[in-house]
């Protein structure tokens, strides 16, 4: 069994990640697209959102139960610092990428501004997921 929570921890951590790639191209096209189109490429980006979001739920308690069958410590270096990085996400996540979405939707916006506000927030929002990827795949003794 936990093998396979391994597996399972391994796949949701690559679907939190992986779908912020797409976006990636997508960002230069927000600033020129129509409006019909523009309502597709915000989709898509809350839909990618969405999916890490719940992605990261399976991964937070797969990690979990990974922690407790295999006898982990909770003050684990790599351990404690996945979770301080985690909580921090949370709050960067809960604010960086919805509200931007929903003003980019309403008419009256100054898309580069916003535009350039979604860019900064994907690639922090990577940052901070391979710093966590890091702390798990390399379990680094911090102190």
């Amino acid at each position: 069994m936990y093998s396979w929570l391994v597996f399972i921890h391994a796949v949701s951590a690559m679907v939190s990640i992986g779908p912020f790639f797409v976006l990636i191209p997508m960002l230069g096209k927000l600033r020129t697209a129509e409006d019909a189109v523009l309502s597709s490429y915000l989709d898509s980006f809350h839909f990618v959102v969405r999916l890490s979001k719940h992605s990261g739920h399976v991964l937070v308690f797969s990690g979990l139960l990974l922690l407790w069958l295999g006898g982990w410590p909770w003050n684990t270096p790599w351990i404690a610092g996945t979770f301080v990085v985690l909580f921090a996400s949370l709050f960067f996540m809960a604010r960086a990428f919805s509200p931007t979405i929903r003003k980019l939707r309403q008419p009256d916006h100054d898309r580069n501004k916003l535009v350039r506000k979604l860019t900064r927030s994907l690639y922090i929002y990577m940052f901070v997921l391979f710093v966590m990827l890091w702390l798990m795949m390399m379990k680094p003794a911090l102190w």
